[in-house]
């Protein structure tokens, strides 16, 4: 799945000559957190981002004067935060050099760019023009399309088998020291780890797994340092 399977093709743009309260206005009418930006011949040249307009002399939130020796060393530095904190023309205060991807730029990549340059939204380019932008909200809607799906279906052998080979694909889970049992969908877990974080693991891993109706997580754990059992499901069911 890629980028173009989830973006919005109906964008959302400013123009880089326009008024800053505009642009203002059309976040806060359309709830965007972000307006691409473009020149008069339709090219991305910038993206308007919430983060832009913290900083701002209107509301008090530009911060202190600068020293003088800090204008003194930097005054070019200090010019152009005054730039961004008075300017009142979008071509001003936008980040200029924008995070873009493409329509094939996969999901995992999109995430890793998002992450990276803590960015809510992305402008989705062709041969340089804007066709789309991919958002955080797009793809959370996405994952709840996929987790709204119809359930799969296997039967118990096919269940236990898909468990028992995921295990042996993740490093964290010693899949020797775990018995996989499976009854009408129902899996049952038994065995003994020694970190909670991999019990927990091994039961979510049996919930993705397809036929899968329920889990019953009994695995133990066990304190690797005293030996002592530092979990046990039976007692937190009050079963004796």
């Amino acid at each position: 799945m890629n980028a173009a399977d989830i973006m919005s093709r109906e964008v959302l743009a400013i123009d880089a000559e326009a008024p800053l309260a505009q642009a203002v206005r059309l976040m806060t009418e359309h709830r965007v957190s972000g307006l691409p930006v473009l020149d008069r011949a339709g090219r991305l040249v910038g993206v308007l981002t919430e983060g832009d307009l913290l900083r701002r002399a209107e509301i008090g939130t530009d911060g202190d004067p600068p020293g003088w020796i800090a204008s003194l060393l930097f005054p070019g530095r200090e010019a152009g935060a005054y730039v961004r904190t008075h300017g009142r023309r979008v071509e001003e205060i936008m980040t200029d050099t924008p995070v873009t991807v493409t329509e094939d730029t996969p999901l995992a990549e999109l995430v890793r760019l998002m992450q990276r340059h803590r960015v809510k939204r992305l402008p989705v380019l062709r041969e340089g023009r804007l066709v789309g932008v991919v958002s955080r909200a797009d793809l959370i809607r996405k994952l709840g399309e996929a987790l709204a799906g119809p359930p799969a279906s296997a039967d118990d052998a096919a269940i236990e088998q898909a468990i028992t080979e995921q295990m042996k694909r993740e490093p964290w889970a010693p899949g020797r020291l775990i018995t996989v049992s499976a009854r009408a969908g129902v899996v049952g877990l038994d065995g003994v780890l020694f970190d909670i974080r991999a019990r927990d693991a091994v039961g979510v891993l049996a919930e993705n797994t397809p036929g899968v109706t329920r889990v019953e997580n009994r695995i133990v754990c066990i304190d690797p340092n005293v030996g002592l059992i530092s979990y046990d499901p039976q007692l937190e069911l009050g079963t004796p």
